[in-house]
């Protein structure tokens, strides 16, 4: 293979023009190196607009000071540019993370650049590493694909992009955003446990990053072959595949391996995937897919919620009219999980938030995103217990939620859902 030629970063982002759409690497693999050079050139541009999963590190594109050259239309938002949707200056688009490439590769959102980062080449093919996500569609699509090759992404085994397919090639040398190991409170290794009894041995598993997760990973530590097809994983799912606990034995397909398509967690995670052919790190139309989700028997999918309305309405991507976060891969893994064969879709959260709220509600705050319809809405967790809302009227819903609700909570709700439904 020929030598590879560098050029600036200042050079590379020559080519976006003006009303342009650009996807950027996300979470972790942001290529800040580029959105800094862009940023130099605001005054010559104008509607320039971002999409991506949610960004770690600074989001200059989503600030009033560059409003008139760029709009961020991200498909998650995460604390970095939650004020600015909430101000009008950055914006949301929402799309269930199966869709955000399929969105790209229909045509439906255009796709002009692709800044991405990688990592070093080895014959001819570089990894993703830690951001895959919807980054393979969006290099099929775009007019320019910038790539930055930095030798902190790790090699990360599954979808490799030849290092020919780059119209532009630009170095950098700066360490990928990290995530510590949050410990679980006391509730969350509550929730944790009352969830780990829904899983079998055998189950393959689906779940976040954060506390809670964590929670849940410390209470599997008893339990025997588990495999791990999910979105993301972060150091509590580590400590299982270390252990033994994860060894993916009982998959039906990618048997033995662990596969997901984004990460956020520790350098030791990063670390963990780096030239490992037991991690495939995978587009998200196959990882998000619900019939290849389905495809592995027992998946058991954990996800969180803002609240819950007492006929199951699951809410998680806002507090009220205010974006909080995003869809996100919720409904994808809820579907697969439950066309499974024994498979299970976990709903779990607190009963209160952390100002003493109830998060079961007699209805959803006004404006509240519904992520996870009732009609999709299976097992839900809290510290009080667990509930299968599948195959239950609204009333026996409501006297189920009642139940796992905070105890404080409950004669309230009791009161709201006499009022709506007649009886109790």
């Amino acid at each position: 293979m020929s030598k590879l030629e560098f050029i600036s970063a200042d050079q590379a982002v020559c080519a976006v023009q003006s009303g342009d759409h650009i996807h950027l690497s996300s979470i972790a693999s942001v290529p800040h190196i580029l959105i800094e050079a862009l940023c130099k050139r605001a005054r010559d541009l104008r509607d320039v607009h971002f999409h991506h999963f949610h960004t770690e590190g600074p989001a200059p594109y989503g600030s009033k000071e560059f409003r008139r050259s760029f709009l961020d239309q991200g498909f998650f938002v995460g604390p970095n540019l939650r004020q600015s949707v909430q101000d009008g200056v950055a914006d949301y688009l929402p799309a269930h993370l199966w869709e955000s490439q399929h969105m790209y590769r229909s045509g439906v959102l255009p796709c002009d650049v692709a800044m991405v980062q990688v990592s070093e080449p080895r014959d001819g093919m570089v990894s993703l590493g830690t951001s895959v996500d919807c980054s393979i569609a969006a290099l099929e699509v775009a007019r320019e694909r910038i790539a930055v090759v930095n030798p902190h992404v790790p090699f990360a085994y599954g979808d490799l992009i030849p290092i020919e397919r780059f119209t532009a090639l630009v170095k950098d040398n700066r360490p990928l955003f990290t995530k510590d190991y949050v410990k679980p409170s006391e509730v969350e290794m509550a929730i944790g446990k009352n969830c780990s009894e829904l899983v079998p041995d055998g189950a393959c598993l689906q779940m976040g990053i954060g506390s809670l997760p964590n929670a849940v990973c410390a209470s599997l530590s008893g339990h025997r072959h588990l495999g791990l097809h999910t979105e993301m994983f972060a150091d509590g799912a580590l400590q299982l595949i270390r252990s033994g606990v994860i060894d993916g034995s009982r998959k039906m397909i990618d048997k033995g391996k662990v596969v997901a398509s984004f990460l956020l967690g520790s350098q030791d995670v990063y670390d963990f995937i780096d030239n490992n052919p037991a991690v495939q790190m995978r587009d998200i139309a196959y990882t998000n897919d619900p019939w290849i989700i389905a495809r592995n028997p027992q998946v058991v999918s954990i996800n969180s919620a803002t609240e819950i309305d007492l006929t199951g309405q699951v809410c998680a991507d806002s507090i009220g009219q205010r974006i909080y976060s995003g869809t996100g891969g919720q409904l994808d893994f809820v579907r697969g999980a439950k066309m499974s064969m024994g498979g299970k879709a976990i709903i779990a959260l607190a009963s209160r938030t952390s100002h003493g709220e109830s998060k079961i509600v007699p209805v959803l705050r006004p404006g509240a995103g519904v992520v996870t319809p009732r009609a999709d809405v299976q097992w839900v967790v809290t510290e009080y217990g667990a509930v299968n809302l599948y195959g239950k009227s609204l009333q026996e819903r409501a006297r189920l939620l009642i139940s796992i609700a905070h105890p404080q909570e409950r004669e309230n709700l009791e009161r709201a859902a006499r009022r709506r439904f007649g009886r109790l």
